[in-house]
């Protein structure tokens, strides 16, 4: 929730235009389709009060499709100007004064482990319904 409340601060306040690109840069074009990360979360919670598998189902996938695919498309879009950074030193966006590459590839790591995460405890839920379900048809 935090990494999301974020990027979507960022985009409000760049498209506001409430305070200098110098300070917040514009956002990555993969930022956009990020900001629907948080239907997975919204699955995910609404699958709690009756351990419903169909939600449960649900949120894993769309964090595949909206969490995890627009991470790895950030990862490439933002690859020459990580290189073009390392290279040569320099940065053209910033972000409270330091290299919104450098910067935004933290956040992208940090964003896969959760997301990697997310999805690995929602299939062990997932497993640990079935098999409950399963019990309790057998019964």
């Amino acid at each position: 929730m935090v990494i999301w409340t974020l990027l979507t601060l960022q985009v409000i306040i760049s498209h506001m235009k409430l305070v200098s690109h110098d300070l917040i840069a514009m956002p990555y074009q993969w930022e956009y389709p990020y900001l629907l990360s948080i239907i997975p979360s919204i699955f995910g919670f609404m699958s709690f009060p009756r351990n419903n598998i169909s939600y449960l189902v649900l949120s894993m996938i769309s964090a595949g499709l909206f969490s995890i695919a627009p991470l790895i498309y950030g990862t490439m879009e933002m690859f020459p100007m990580a290189q073009q950074l390392y290279r040569h030193g320099k940065a053209y966006r910033f972000i409270f004064g330091f290299s919104a590459v450098a910067v935004m590839y933290l956040v992208l790591v940090i964003a896969v482990q959760v997301h990697g995460w997310q999805i690995y405890y929602s299939k062990k839920l997932l497993d640990s319904w079935f098999t409950s379900t399963q019990e309790k048809k057998k019964k």
